[in-house]
């Protein structure tokens, strides 16, 4: 390991998937200047959706809260793969951006995606602090129960 950023994931016993191809009409991230826009990630593991329906109805806090957790590494695999491998020209975490598929009444979307964020501090420290959106959505891509997208700064 030979940055900083790889060696806090090691110690955290995180490996980060192999980035997600687009699936559509899009690209999976954008490099504008310092930013990198990373387009919505979804709950992946071993290549396949989980953590499926809504917040609300099947899918309980703890789950979403994987979900988002889930995100934020595939999140952190496209923000490598735009710096060409070395996470620590990641400057900071700009902005995340979540959806959390819920029911109308479920409004517990801030402590789903928590998930995502207590990840990115955990990994990137202060660089993880970010500001943030957390919406609840009638249905997400896969039927997932949570997408994030992210604006990371980068040197």
């Amino acid at each position: 390991m030979s940055n900083s950023i790889d060696q806090r994931l090691a110690q955290l016993g995180i490996t980060l998937p192999v980035p997600a191809v687009a699936v559509a009409n899009y690209v999976p991230y954008v490099v504008v200047g310092d930013l990198v826009f990373v387009s919505g990630q979804l709950p992946m593991e071993n290549g396949k959706p989980v953590v499926l329906g809504h917040l609300g109805a099947e899918v309980s806090v703890e789950d979403g809260v994987r979900a988002a957790r889930l995100c934020a590494l595939n999140l952190l695999a496209q923000a490598k793969a735009a710096c060409d491998g070395d996470l620590d020209r990641v400057k900071r975490l700009v902005r995340l951006t979540a959806f959390v598929a819920s029911t109308p009444n479920f409004t517990d979307q801030p402590k789903v995606v928590n998930g995502a964020s207590d990840l990115m501090v955990d990994v990137l420290g202060d660089a993880g602090r970010h500001a943030r959106v957390a919406v609840g959505a009638p249905s997400l891509p896969l039927n997932v129960a949570v997408e994030i997208e992210a604006v990371f700064q980068i040197g």
